[in-house]
């Protein structure tokens, strides 16, 4: 976070020490505000974002205290710096107690304040890094796309290209395929990469819950909501923010996420105060977003908005060459150091020829289970537990039937197998089929599967 990007308010009824510390403050780079009493603090705080407060204690209608109390409960991140002439050890106790970030006597040196204001800021900057680590924590090297196919490196020249500009991005694709990889990428060969990625799953959270995650909450606006909350557009503010499965956002968030693509505006829960987050959007789906829309379950200018850039991520099976490839790097990755297993040519020639309807997702759950059962140093092809998907039209499929079956029969028959071969596991299932865990479970229930 560079000076010019943070904001800087002063409260203080020492209107002369104001202008002073205001000029220093502005000649190292800062923006500032200033205001003379703690009400006004409060006005300012609730219509705009700060980094960091300065604040005296001693003031003619609402005193210090009275902001830091507001602060704690209503103003989540946000540093506060006490400035002020008394000294007591108590006084200083009770400032910390109420979140200050620390506390400094007057009169005060501005070189010793300057040195408090960057170790407060780097504060701030930590806590952001943590929420964010709460929220996904990524091991070092597990975000490499491996492949060496015409078409991964193709998708990757482009990528690479996009990432340059500011643009929003749909990243398309059949689930498995590594969405979320290339929106790191991106993220990482952008002008943005110093400032935070922050991903979510628009699928995994229910309407009023993702709607908390991504614009917060101010205090009372639910039974729950006992203090404020940052939604994840502010924390990824001056970064990245990847909406995984947009497809499944609700017709309901879809106005609210649309106004801030266009406006770079939103409202917390309860709030009423439009707040400014500067954010490249990232989407991602498995679904025809165009279709959609002609459907009526998307809105085609939110779809428009999104996808200024639209990157189709290719499936496994037009990657051919990368199956060998990507198996090996899954082997060293989820072998022991010590008992790295090798593939046979057997076991090699079946990952080829298989399709792989979950594409590099499945490919690493194949591996890492024949990983697990296989007995010695080589995986061999029984080892795989490749099942045979056929949709329910092969020969085999068909034995002992003597009419042809409906569509939905035939559906019903393949998500049974997928069922099966994951062991009932709703997450795999859903993955290897390319729909949602909702999409599934409404199937289920749909043909009663057991």
């Amino acid at each position: 976070m560079t000076k010019e990007n943070i904001n800087i308010l002063i409260s203080d009824d020492d209107e002369t020490l104001c202008y002073l510390l205001k000029e220093e403050l502005i000649n190292e780079g800062f923006n500032v505000d200033i205001v003379y009493d703690g009400k006004y603090a409060i006005d300012k705080l609730k219509n705009k974002k700060y980094d960091l407060l300065l604040l005296d204690l001693d003031m003619r209608e609402v005193s210090g205290v009275d902001v830091l109390k507001f602060v704690n409960e209503n103003v989540p991140n946000i540093e506060v710096i006490v400035l002020t002439a008394k000294t007591e050890v108590r006084t200083a106790i009770e400032c910390i107690k109420l979140g200050a970030y620390d506390y400094i006597t007057k009169p005060y040196e501005f070189d010793q304040l300057l040195v408090v204001i960057t170790r407060a800021i780097e504060h701030k900057n930590l806590f952001i890094q943590n929420t964010l680590l709460k929220k996904k924590v990524t091991k070092a090297g597990d975000n490499k796309i491996v492949g060496e196919s015409k078409s991964i490196l193709n998708i990757l020249n482009l990528a690479r290209r996009a990432a340059e500009s500011e643009s929003n991005i749909l990243l398309e694709g059949e689930t498995g395929t590594g969405k979320e990889l290339f929106a790191e990428f991106v993220h990482s060969n952008s002008p943005r990469n110093n400032k935070p990625f922050v991903p979510i799953n628009c699928a995994s959270l229910p309407d009023h819950l993702l709607e908390s995650e991504l614009f917060g909450y101010e205090k009372g606006a639910f039974t729950d909501a006992k203090t404020s909350k940052q939604g994840l557009v502010e924390i990824a503010d001056g970064g990245t923010l990847f909406l995984d499965e947009i497809g499944e956002l609700s017709l309901t968030l879809q106005p609210k996420l649309l106004r801030f693509l266009e406006k770079g505006e939103f409202r917390r829960i309860g709030g009423v105060t439009n707040l400014k987050s500067d954010v490249r959007v990232i989407g991602a789906t498995n679904k025809n977003l165009m279709e959609e829309a002609e459907q009526k379950n998307f809105r085609r200018d939110l779809l428009f908005r999104l996808n200024v850039i639209t990157l189709t991520i290719p499936p496994l099976r037009d990657r051919e060459k990368d199956i060998i490839l990507l198996a090996k790097y899954f082997l060293k990755k989820k072998s022991p150091i010590r008992s790295q297993k090798r593939l046979t040519k057997e076991a090699e020639d079946a990952l080829v020829r298989y399709r792989f309807p979950g594409n590099v997702r499945e490919l690493e759950h194949t591996i890492e289970r024949a990983i697990i059962f296989s007995d010695g140093e080589e995986i061999h092809a029984r080892d795989l537990n490749l099942p045979q998907i056929d949709f329910g039209l092969s020969q085999s499929g068909f034995e002992g039937l003597d009419s042809i079956l409906s569509l939905h029969e035939v559906e019903k028959m393949h998500i049974g197998k997928i069922l099966a071969h994951f062991d009932w596991n709703r997450e795999n299932s859903a993955r290897a089929l390319g729909i949602s865990q909702k999409t599934l479970y409404s199937k289920i229930l749909k043909y009663g599967l057991k």
